[in-house]
C-alpha cells in the first residue's frame, strides 16, 4: 500500500507538471459554456438550457481525462522508469490504482468547476449540484479506465490520437449534450444508448434536477461500465507486465 500511494504521488506531480494539457483540459470545457451561452442570448429559442447543458459539458470534459492517463501510462512504458517498476513487488491491481488515484480528484475538481462557472450564466443553486457531481463519479472511472487500456497498448502519440481526437468526439455526439440523439434515429440512437456516455449525461441531468428516482437505470449503465473497463485495464497491464 506505501509503495503504491509513493507511486500514485510521483504520478500526480507529473500531472501537474503538465500545465498546458491540464489547463486546457479545464478551461476548454468553461470557453464551451460560455460560448454556448453567448449563442443561447442571440437566438429567440431556447436550445441551450444551462440546466441541461451543463451536466453534458462536464461529462464532455471529462474525456481529457483519457488523454492524460494514457500519456502517463504509455510515456512511462516507453522509458527504463517502468522496467525498474516492474521488479519491485507491485501488483497490476497496484499499479493502475497509483494511475487511477491521482486521477480522480483532479476529475472532480474539473466538473466542479464547470458547475460553478455556469452559476454565471443562472445555473440553479441548489444542493442537487453536489449530488449531479458525484452522480458523475462513474464516468470519471470510464474514462479514466479507457485512457489506462489505450497507454498500456499505444504509444503515447497514438494515445493522444485516439484519446485526444477519437474518443472527444464519441463524447461529443453520443452523449446527447448537443442535440437529442432521438432526433437522428436508427443506428445512431443504438450504439449511443449502447455506450456510457449518454447514460452519465441522462443520469447527471437527474439529479441535478432532483429528479432522484430517474438517476436509474442510467447509473447503472455507467457503474457497469467502469467495473467491466477497470477490470480489463487490470487485466491488459499484467499481461504487458509479463511480455516485457
Amino acid at each position: 500500500m506505501t509503495k503504491t500511494l509513493a507511486f500514485a504521488t510521483r504520478n500526480t506531480k507529473e500531472i501537474l507538471r503538465d500545465k498546458i494539457n491540464l489547463a486546457f483540459g479545464i478551461g476548454f470545457p468553461v470557453v464551451l459554456i460560455a460560448l454556448l451561452q453567448a449563442i443561447q442570448s442571440n437566438i429567440p429559442v431556447e436550445m441551450f438550457d444551462i440546466n441541461k447543458l451543463t451536466p453534458g459539458i462536464a461529462v464532455f470534459g471529462l474525456s481529457f481525462v483519457s488523454l492524460f492517463s494514457g500519456q502517463l501510462i504509455a510515456k512511462d512504458r516507453s522509458s527504463s522508469f517502468m522496467l525498474r517498476l516492474f521488479a519491485s513487488p507491485m501488483r497490476a491491481s497496484d499499479f493502475i490504482s497509483a494511475y487511477t488515484l491521482p486521477l480522480v480528484p483532479m476529475s472532480l475538481v474539473q466538473v466542479a468547476v464547470c458547475f460553478a462557472f455556469a452559476l454565471i450564466f443562472k445555473l440553479t443553486i441548489t444542493v442537487n449540484i453536489l449530488m449531479a457531481i458525484l452522480v458523475l463519479l462513474p464516468i470519471v472511472i470510464v474514462f479514466i479506465a479507457i485512457g489506462l487500456i489505450c497507454g498500456s497498448l499505444l504509444t503515447d502519440k497514438q494515445v493522444g490520437g485516439l484519446c485526444g481526437a477519437l474518443l472527444t468526439n464519441l463524447t461529443a455526439w453520443l452523449s446527447d449534450t448537443w442535440f437529442d440523439v432521438s432526433l437522428v434515429g436508427g443506428a445512431f440512437e443504438t450504439i449511443a444508448n449502447a455506450l456510457p456516455f449518454i447514460h452519465a449525461v441522462n443520469a447527471g441531468r437527474a439529479a441535478l434536477a432532483g429528479n432522484f428516482e430517474d438517476i436509474f437505470p442510467d447509473l447503472w449503465w455507467t457503474i457497469a461500465y467502469a467495473v467491466v473497463l477497470l477490470a480489463l485495464s487490470i487485466a491488459i497491464f499484467m499481461k504487458k507486465m509479463r511480455a516485457d
